[in-house]
């Protein structure tokens, strides 16, 4: 029990009780690490905000930036910045809007369905490079095995 009692004194006779101060931290700490293992989980889902199926890839992965701009293709081509859907043919002005006036442009990371056409994914990025976004970072899926990569498990659409 969180809160005891216990006698003041033997030797006086006196059946006084005073509680004694001690806390209990087992159960906070149950539900810190509970909370932890949450965030833990919910943390990378928070920033996909355009379901994708992302290809696979054996690259290693590299460090988020807070100022990076995401820019996603989904299967039926559609482009967004960060969640945002861009109009069609709206793209080079889209990008106008993310640049900083002045300043260096962000990194862009870039989440491409796999079921896209090739050419649409390069359309997408010879535009980022026209708008002057040179640092890309192409999004895949986690470590698969390498013979997978290379062609020897996996099926050609």
């Amino acid at each position: 029990m969180a809160m005891g009692l216990h006698r003041a004194g033997a030797r006086g006779g006196s059946r006084a009780r005073t509680p004694m101060a001690e806390i209990n931290v087992t159960p906070l700490v149950d539900v810190m690490l509970v909370l932890l293992i949450i965030f833990m989980v919910t943390a990378p889902l928070l920033t996909a905000g355009v379901p994708i199926e992302l290809p696979d890839s054996r690259a290693n992965p590299v460090d988020q930036d807070p100022e990076q701009v995401t820019i996603s293709i989904d299967r039926d081509g559609y482009i967004f910045i960060d969640k945002a859907r861009v109009e069609v043919g709206g793209f080079p002005q889209a990008l106008e809007s993310v640049r900083p006036a002045g300043g260096e442009p962000p990194v862009v990371t870039l989440r491409a369905d796999k079921g896209l056409d090739y050419g649409r994914v390069m359309a997408v990025m010879g535009e980022l490079n026209r708008a002057g976004f040179n640092s890309i970072s192409l999004v895949t899926n986690g470590s698969v095995p390498a013979d997978a990569v290379m062609g020897g498990s996996v099926e050609a659409p």
